[in-house]
């Protein structure tokens, strides 16, 4: 009965690590499509946080 249940939990385990997987993938997939052009939504991302980053090391180069 014990190992009944230890494999019933593994099995619940795997299926919710297959279904974050297939998530991920999905997200990857819809946000990566559209990368051929510069108003894709994944590179206004990835621009969003490059300038973020530029304004942030620039606070902190700042003198006190």
């Amino acid at each position: 009965m014990t190992y009944h249940t230890l494999s019933l939990t593994a099995a619940q385990r795997g299926q919710s690590s297959m279904e974050y997987l297939v998530v991920c993938g999905a997200l990857a997939l819809a946000l990566g499509i559209g990368m051929a052009n510069d108003q894709s939504v994944l590179w206004q991302l990835l621009d969003a946080f490059r300038t973020a980053y530029q304004n942030i090391s620039y606070s902190i180069s700042l003198p006190g």
